[in-house]
């Protein structure tokens, strides 16, 4: 498995998949092409069905227009066999004639493959030998380490200053929401709501107070990727505001230390790269449940570690928070990662410590494992038909248009 540095990726929204993927490609093929006289870039599946509401036309022109004109062409009908979000990019020469042509994918999180099976040109250095968590359970038991210290073992020395970095970035991505009003960008002008919920939280007994804190620290980071503001991937822009949300929430309630919560912040990133590499993090693959879902098995997973978890019991927290939305579908209304994106990301960070509790109530003794429902996650999101997974075209975002 890779650096958790590439599951908590810094970047600006709304999508993962659909605007920094599609961007850092478009880096890319600039950089090889500095001499073009025009770009072509077709995108294919996903990508071209809510791509105009994810704003992935303008990521890819923001870059290539500093070289050369670009033309964008649009094939929602096809889907290319590697990937959903399949994109093929053509360079032209001053006589019209084309120069090169590559197909690249954008695969969840940000991340790019060229679809080969063995030695893509973007995969990163392994890191992580064991890549199952039944096998990182048993290496934390039978050494007495927690999940963080298995990752302090793997990770590079550097890697807990870029956290820390992360951890920052989250923080400052709730403190803007909180202090942000009006209505989001698109043709659904959808109002702003973490500042209403922050102020109103406020009023409500302790109770009450603590669940509506929730809410509107995930209100906030969400509605910062819908505007695209700078956010973290956890693991995707799309779910971006649940694991800050329950990790603010508890820092600022529990009085956490910042050493417990990047321990925690580790241990929530191990989980998503488990993910990741045995299943998928891609709405356009599996369905929300590999964002959202996968989101709240990483909140689930830190917190009941901040609250002295063992690694069984912060196993079946995590299991919880993923098998609870397994089978969530990918449709958001005109393309925008707004409605149902959004609230589904409050809920899910209170999901996630309704999780932390339960176990925390267990002895972690459970049937089904976490590997086991990232099997079923995987094969459940690729028997969703493709209308639920990031095209718009059915459950709550049809009939809505651009």
């Amino acid at each position: 498995m890779e650096s958790l540095s590439e599951i908590f990726r810094i970047g600006k929204g709304p999508s993962s998949s659909h605007t920094m993927g599609p961007q850092r490609a478009a880096v890319i093929f600039a950089g090889r092409h500095p001499e073009a006289a025009r770009f072509e870039v077709t995108l294919y599946g996903s990508l071209a069905a809510t791509g105009k509401g994810h704003m992935t036309d303008k990521a890819i022109i923001d870059v290539l227009k500093k070289v050369a004109p670009v033309e964008i062409v649009w094939e929602p009908e096809v889907f290319l066999p590697y990937h959903p979000n399949g994109m093929l990019f053509r360079s032209f020469g001053s006589d019209a004639k084309p120069t090169d042509e590559w197909t690249v994918y954008s695969v969840g999180g940000g991340a790019l493959s060229e679809g080969k099976a063995e030695g893509d040109y973007f995969t990163t250095t392994s890191v992580y030998d064991l890549h199952t968590l039944k096998d990182i359970q048993a290496w934390c038991e039978h050494h007495g380490r927690g999940y963080w210290e298995y990752v302090k073992q793997c990770e590079d020395d550097d890697f807990w200053d870029y956290l820390r970095e992360v951890w920052y970035t989250m923080q400052a991505a709730v403190e803007r929401g909180l202090d942000s009003e009006g209505a989001l960008p698109g043709p659904l002008n959808l109002a702003r709501k973490a500042a209403t919920y922050y102020v109103k939280a406020r009023g409500y007994k302790p109770s009450l107070q603590s669940r509506g804190m929730v809410y509107s620290y995930a209100l906030a980071v969400s509605e910062e990727n819908a505007s695209g503001g700078t956010i973290v991937t956890a693991p995707t822009c799309g779910a971006c505001g649940v694991v800050p949300a329950v990790l603010y929430h508890l820092a600022k309630g529990h009085d956490f230390s910042e050493t417990k919560v990047l321990h925690a912040l580790a241990t929530a990133g191990l989980f998503g790269n488990i993910v990741k590499y045995n299943a998928s993090i891609s709405g356009a693959e599996v369905g929300c449940q590999g964002e959202v879902g996968v989101a709240c098995a990483m909140a689930s997973a830190a917190s009941c570690q901040l609250f002295g978890g063992s690694p069984s019991q912060i196993e079946y927290a995590a299991e919880m928070g993923l098998e609870h939305h397994l089978g969530m579908t990918c449709d958001p209304v005109c393309g925008l990662v707004q409605i149902p994106c959004i609230e589904r990301n409050a809920f899910a960070a209170c999901r996630a410590l309704d999780a932390q509790l339960y176990a925390t109530f267990s002895d972690g003794q459970h049937r089904v494992s976490f590997d086991r429902v990232v099997e079923v996650m995987k094969q459940t999101g690729h028997d969703i038909p493709s209308l639920y997974k990031e095209t718009s075209a059915g459950g709550l975002a049809k009939d809505y248009e651009m």
